[in-house]
């Protein structure tokens, strides 16, 4: 079963497919402020491209952080949302080969079932004006 690995940690969000052979296809796109309005679209494409869908993977692997408040938060709802309705195990990882650890946990049976996001700092929220 393919793997899917997803990064919205900036506005250039990238996914991965992973194949049964462990042949790698990477897309990535220019989100920007358009990553809540896109980012499902866009991984149903990049897996009907490749005769996938999201019930046939075999997992989910995402970069957790640290990166974009907002990126990382839609990302990770997405992502969070698909794999439990589906019933795909997910799982989240940091670090520069997050891709690589990713993947062996999932073929390892691991599933976080929840993956929760890492800033690397504290939020900055502003206090109302009025």
């Amino acid at each position: 079963m393919s793997i899917l690995l997803i990064d919205t940690s900036t506005a250039r969000c990238r996914i991965v497919l992973v194949d049964e052979e462990g042949v790698s296809y990477a897309h990535e796109w220019q989100a920007d402020r358009q990553l809540a309005h896109g980012l499902l679209r866009y991984m149903s494409e990049v897996l009907d491209r490749h005769g996938e869908t999201l019930s046939s993977l075999g997992g989910i692997g995402v970069y957790r952080g640290p990166g974009s408040f907002t990126g990382l938060r839609i990302g990770l709802t997405v992502v969070n949302t698909a794999a439990d309705t589906q019933g795909i195990p997910i799982v989240g990882v940091m670090g520069d080969d997050w891709e690589v650890a990713a993947i062996e946990r999932l073929r390892r049976g691991d599933d976080d079932r929840l993956v929760m996001p890492v800033y690397g700092s504290d939020a900055r929220i502003t206090t109302p004006r009025k």
